[in-house]
This record gives structure tokens, C-alpha cells and sequence, in this order.
């Protein structure tokens, strides 16, 4: 099959906002939020149809490593790798790109977060393999575009200017040319991207052919580029990753490749997206009642409006007299927290005991 797909599951993670829940062991791709099975596991299951498992990869950590590969018994236990050090998204990618090129040098390749929940996945195919087309097509650089439903100030946007037609595709103008990458905005300057339309959430997912990206890593990034090319040498593999990924720039794919490529496309996603950054937007899909409370579990509340309750065990929590508070219990630990103060739940772990952060 020429120009075979893979896709790589970035895994790894903190596990910080959503402490108690989540540990550093077990971070916010490796829990059950909003389903019976994990966001990797469903993010997995996702691809079903258009990438077969064989050729789906996932990066973790080595915290992490046990867990996922617990978690993904059925997967080739080859394609499952753990990043010997944090570094960030760039030596990642890095790694990712001399993982596949190793396998196939003329690869098409997708690169996805483990912990976006998107349940429409017709449309989610759908989308990647007009990005394939389109990434095989042009040889440029892909990534898909998250048209905003507000202005949201955490998200990084898109610009997108001119559309792009392919020659074999009806796209209907949903492919267009990226003017630049724009960081997270301020509140006024979010606002200002919605009025003008032309402005797509960054949600960190990518398509590209091996040597359209190889090809960016040697123009930008040539620490990452001779990374890649030592790691895809026949029988290198765990030795350099071993010896010479920690060494590697600590910096993100966004700043180190996207934002200096002159040549990429955006795709707008047809499908359903959440980034799900925190127990406040995790309440989106709980049950609510008239007074504004969500709950994972049955509650009894009374003169209380607006709190959010999650429990491992599916205890019944009784509210009296309370609002605006998020009240998270697990086997171990108990979280009650005031609502607008959970961005800054991160900032509590390290005052929290080793064995519960």
C-alpha cells in the first residue's frame, strides 16, 4: 500500500488538574471521566477503520508506561514507547517522526493528544483523511482547526487566509492556508479573532508526510532533525533514545516548527470537539439538577446551587448551605475546592504528601 498512514498518541501528561483523580502516575488521559473506558482508550478506539492498530503509536512516559501498557494489553507491545525525560512537544514530535520513518521513510502521519473527547467519529475520520489527502497532495504541513464557539483566552489560534482546493476532492472550502499561529489571547483579543471569523482553536493535531516534517526539522530544528536521523537508523533505536533524548531542546513543536514553516494548511474539523482542561468543563457531561448542581453520583442537596460533585465510588454526597464548590472524592483523598478557584488546583500538589501527588 503506497503512502501508508500511522498515528501517533502523544500520552504523557502531569495529571494536575484534576487531582484528586488524577496522579502524576496516572494523568487525565489515563481516567474514566465521562465514560466507562479512559480518553486514550477512546481516542484509540477512534481511529478504528482508517489506521490499523499495527501502525497506531503511542508516546508515554516512563511513570506512565505500566499504566498504558495495562491499559493497551491488545496493542503490539512495540508500539508503545516512554519518554525517558520530559522534554516537550518538540522532541516528542522529534521522536515520533524517527519512530515512523523507521518503519517507512514515505509514511503519511497523524499526530494526536490522548485526552480531547470527540464522540462524533465518522466525522473525525472524515476530517483526518481529507488532511491525508491533502498533506499527500500538497507535501505541506497539515493541522486541523477547531472553529471556536466563544472567545476562549486559553486556547492558541489559528489564522487561516486563502482556501485551498485539492484536485480530487470536494472540500467545500474547508481546507485553507495558514497565515500564522496567534498564542493564547487576552480576553479583548479573543473576542476580536471571533468577530472576524477567519480564526480556528489550535488543538494540537497534525498530518504530514515523513519527508514534508523531516524536511521542516532539518530548515529549523537541525539538534531534532540529526536526533531523527541517528534514531531511524536499522538498530539504533533504544540506544539513542536512551543516550541522547534528554539532551534534547526543551521547547514546544508549535514555537520550534509551525510557527516558522512557511508552507501549512489548515483543515476545519467537522466534528464535535473539548479539550476538557478542567473539573469545571469535566461537569459539562454530568446529570444536573434545576439548582445548577453536577454530579457523577447520586446527591442530596439542599439550599445549595451550583457545585460539582465527583466520586470514585458512587458514594451519595449531601449538600446543605453551599455553592460554587467543586468536591471530588477518591479512595484516599478528598478535594473541596471553591469552582473559579480550579485553574489553580496545580498550584495545590506540591504542598500534598509525595504518595498522593
Amino acid at each position: 500500500m503506497p503512502n501508508p498512514i500511522y498515528a501517533l498518541i502523544l500520552a504523557g501528561g502531569s495529571g494536575e488538574r484534576f487531582w484528586p483523580l488524577s496522579r502524576r502516575a496516572r494523568p487525565k488521559q489515563l481516567l474514566q471521566l465521562i465514560s466507562d473506558k479512559t480518553l486514550l482508550e477512546e481516542t484509540v478506539a477512534r481511529l478504528e477503520g482508517l489506521v490499523p492498530r499495527e501502525r497506531v503509536l503511542i508516546l508515554t512516559n516512563a511513570e506512565q508506561e505500566a499504566a498504558v501498557r495495562e491499559l493497551l494489553a491488545d496493542l503490539p507491545k512495540e508500539n508503545i514507547v516512554a519518554e525517558p525525560a520530559k522534554r516537550d512537544t518538540a522532541a516528542a514530535v522529534a521522536l515520533g517522526t524517527g519512530w515512523v520513518a523507521g518503519r517507512d521513510h514515505a509514511a503519511t502521519m497523524i499526530v494526536l493528544p490522548a485526552d480531547h473527547v470527540i464522540e462524533d467519529r465518522a466525522a473525525f475520520q472524515e476530517t483526518l483523511a481529507l488532511a491525508a489527502d491533502a498533506a499527500k497532495e500538497t507535501g505541506e504541513l497539515v493541522t486541523i482547526g477547531i472553529k471556536p464557539t466563544w472567545a476562549c483566552p486559553g486556547f492558541g489560534y489559528i489564522e487561516h487566509g486563502e482556501p485551498v482546493h485539492l484536485r480530487k476532492r470536494d472540500d467545500k472550502e474547508t481546507i485553507h492556508r495558514v497565515v500564522r499561529f496567534r498564542e493564547k489571547p487576552n480576553p479583548d483579543l479573543a473576542e476580536s479573532f471571533l468577530r472576524k471569523g477567519n480564526f480556528r482553536w489550535n488543538a494540537g493535531m497534525f498530518v504530514w508526510s515523513v519527508p514534508t516534517v523531516l524536511g521542516e526539522f532539518n530548515r529549523h530544528a537541525p539538534k531534532l532533525a540529526d536526533f531523527i536521523s541517528q534514531l531511524c537508523a536499522p538498530g539504533n533505536f533504544a540506544k539513542v533514545l536512551r543516550e541522547r533524548f534528554s539532551k534534547l531542546p526543551q521547547i514546544s513543536f508549535d514555537y520550534a516548527i509551525m510557527e516558522k514553516a512557511d508552507r501549512v494548511l489548515v483543515v476545519e474539523a467537522s466534528f464535535d470537539w473539548d479539550d476538557i482542561g478542567s473539573w469545571r468543563a469535566v461537569a459539562r457531561y454530568f446529570k444536573s439538577d434545576p439548582e445548577g448542581n453536577a454530579a457523577n453520583c447520586p446527591i442530596a442537596a439542599l439550599n445549595s446551587t451550583n457545585n460539582i460533585i465527583f466520586d470514585e465510588e458512587d458514594t451519595t454526597i449531601a449538600l446543605l448551605g453551599v455553592h460554587n464548590l467543586i468536591v471530588v472524592r477518591t479512595g484516599d483523598a478528598v478535594l473541596v475546592c471553591h469552582r473559579h478557584q480550579a485553574e489553580k488546583i496545580k498550584d495545590l500538589i506540591g504542598r500534598l504528601p509525595p504518595e498522593l501527588q
